[in-house]
């Protein structure tokens, strides 16, 4: 299949989808904007040995530990994204310090991103696919088994309970926890993956 007509296979695609889905997609409104409202963390290990997952879980753990004091506050994407950004430096740093304080030579990338996700559970939250403002963190090749969770609000810290939720919206803080949202979170995963399909270079 040539350019062309990939082009108008997509265009075709897109058209039988939104003609399908569209008014199903207004009722997953709220879960379609999460992402609006939402930093994600995503680690990647070096590989999937023993050790290097092991090791994963550790840097986690700081990045988790820095990216809160400085997310600490935040009432917004906005500010969060500004605080990360800014501290990046001293995040990556911590990362590093953990990779060689257990005998690792791994080279630790510590950027902030837009990343594609597929909808996720975590503990007693999902999230729907979408693409998110992600703090990601690569260590060595980033070719083993990764670890996601959300920097803000701050969900993925022990304490974490209903109350970082006030950060969101009501209505999406609602979609975040309520489980009757699975068909919503379906068509939303549809919808944002024929979007990533979409997408140029893809």
């Amino acid at each position: 299949m040539n350019v062309k007509q990939n082009h108008l296979f997509k265009a075709a695609v897109c058209g039988l989808f939104i003609a399908c889905a569209l008014s199903w997609l207004a009722a997953a409104g709220p879960a379609e904007q999460l992402p609006e409202n939402i930093l994600r963390l995503h680690v990647l290990a070096n590989s999937d040995s023993e050790a290097d997952q092991a090791l994963k879980l550790k840097v986690r753990d700081a990045v988790l530990t820095e990216a809160a004091r400085w997310c600490q506050g935040a009432g917004s994407l906005y500010e969060a994204n500004a605080a990360v950004c800014t501290h990046l430096e001293g995040i990556a740093q911590a990362a590093g310090d953990v990779v060689k304080e257990n005998g690792f030579t791994d080279a630790v990338t510590v950027t902030v991103t837009d990343e594609f996700f597929h909808t996720r559970k975590y503990n007693d939250f999902t999230l729907p696919a979408g693409r998110y403002r992600t703090l990601r963190v690569v260590i060595g090749e980033g070719s083993g088994h990764n670890w996601w969770c959300v920097v803000f609000p701050a969900l993925c810290l022990p304490a974490a309970g209903d109350d970082v939720l006030g950060s969101l919206p009501p209505e999406q803080r609602e979609a975040v926890k309520e489980k009757g949202l699975r068909v919503s979170f379906k068509l939303v995963e549809l919808y944002e993956e024929l979007k990533n399909w979409l997408a140029p270079g893809a």
